[in-house]
């Protein structure tokens, strides 16, 4: 008599196990390079969602991954930059507003007049880029110096995320896979976080 297959993975775990198999699919790629540019101009969703899987199922392309997301990140930002400068008024407002970040996106205005090196550095934080990018368009800052900063920042962060999957890949990947939905929460939080910290810090 055969034994019992063991039970397929439901929820959360099924669609981890799905994104695991697709992490080096023709189509990964694009689709890590989509969240990237997407993240940095419109979208609240990290590229850390497509990053993490695909470096863990292929840890020797990690720096290479980071350098594909950075890549797309500081595109993305560049379509953030020119939403905040040209389109403010309609789609920049807009998103402001489907964010809730009216009232620190006036903070961020004020600040860069003082700070908008240090400003930039919020591309390593969790705070959305998004915003960012938008403000730096709106603000005028000077559009070169805007791109040199953000592949500094965002390839930092970028960097780092896979660095520590390279080194620590065997350990991270056990531990998402036996707690699952506190990893998914935890992740949703620092999500959630980083737009709260908005309304705290500005």
């Amino acid at each position: 008599m055969s034994e019992p297959s063991e039970a397929a993975p439901r929820g959360l775990r099924r669609l981890y196990a799905w994104m695991m198999r697709n992490a080096q699919g023709p189509h990964a790629w694009a689709g890590l390079a989509a969240f990237a540019f997407a993240e940095s101009s419109f979208f609240p969703i990290p590229a850390d969602v497509m990053l993490v899987p695909m470096v863990l199922a292929n840890r020797r392309r990690a720096y290479w991954l980071a350098a594909w997301c950075t890549l797309f990140s500081v595109l993305g930002g560049a379509l953030g930059y020119m939403i905040g400068a040209v389109f403010f008024d309609t789609i920049g407002t807009w998103l402001i507003k489907t964010y809730g970040l009216g009232a620190a996106f006036a903070g961020f205005r004020v600040a860069y007049a003082k700070y908008g090196y240090w400003i930039m550095v919020q591309g390593l934080t969790p705070i959305p880029y998004k915003l960012v990018t938008i403000a730096s368009g709106f603000a005028g800052f000077n559009f070169a110096l805007f791109m040199a900063l953000s592949t500094v920042t965002r390839g930092l962060r970028y960097t780092l995320v896979s660095s520590l999957l390279y080194f620590f890949g065997a350990p991270v990947q056990a531990v998402i896979e036996k707690y699952m939905e506190i990893a998914l929460i935890g992740f949703l939080v620092l999500v959630v976080l980083g737009f709260v910290a908005v309304h705290y810090i500005f």
